[in-house]
């Protein structure tokens, strides 16, 4: 009997993948060699996400940006939010916010995210950025733009936002108000345990 893959395995290899694409890009940025094949020329990675990398490499050739920050923790006092932005980096001169996705498809909340980077960045170091980008390293794109006018290469592009910025930081303070209503004793979880034990003879 064949048993399919169910959502959730699905869910979760997809979740694995990503976080490993992004583990390799931050030590790609560090300056750290990678290789695909261990010592004993096996696979370490899962195709997909060896090509996802490669995408990224292309990328960051091609189009030579700065590097500011990688996996910087940022927040914001004003809109109350916190999380971790993949890459901030100059191109042509303007900062900018870059997250990357492996998904197989970009949803428009994605650009919310980027917003609330934008917003928090701003806040934390006193620096405009000019611009915010999803990398999609899992694109359709069959290559360079031939016009000029977009950063994408085969399989992967940067996609600018369709809002506004003031635009997606109030659908992000509306979705807020739902969830304060909806959680309104929502706090971080706090615990202490021992981190020394032994066992008494």
């Amino acid at each position: 009997m064949k048993y399919g893959y169910n959502s959730k395995i699905i869910a979760q290899k997809a979740a694995e993948d990503g976080t490993i694409v992004h583990d390799l890009v931050e030590k790609y940025l560090n300056g750290e060699e990678l290789t695909f094949l261990d010592e004993r020329q096996q696979p370490k990675y899962h195709p997909d996400v060896w090509k996802m990398m490669l995408n990224f490499i292309e990328f960051w050739t091609l189009f030579k940006p700065t590097l500011i920050e990688a996996e910087v923790h940022l927040f914001s006092d004003i809109l109350k939010v916190a999380g971790t932005c993949d890459i901030v980096c100059e191109i042509n001169g303007e900062i900018w916010i870059i997250d990357l996705k492996t998904s197989n498809q970009v949803v428009s909340t994605y650009e919310i995210q980027t917003s609330l980077y934008k917003a928090c960045y701003e806040e934390c170091f006193q620096k405009k950025v000019a611009k915010t980008g999803i990398l999609w390293l899992k694109s359709g794109s069959r290559g360079e733009d031939k016009n000029g006018k977009r950063i994408k290469g085969k399989c992967w592009e940067l996609i600018e936002p369709t809002r506004k910025h003031d635009k997606n930081i109030e659908i992000y303070k509306a979705l807020r108000i739902i969830f304060d209503i909806e959680n309104p004793k929502s706090e971080p979880i706090h615990f202490s345990f021992p981190t020394v034990v032994q066992r008494n003879h």
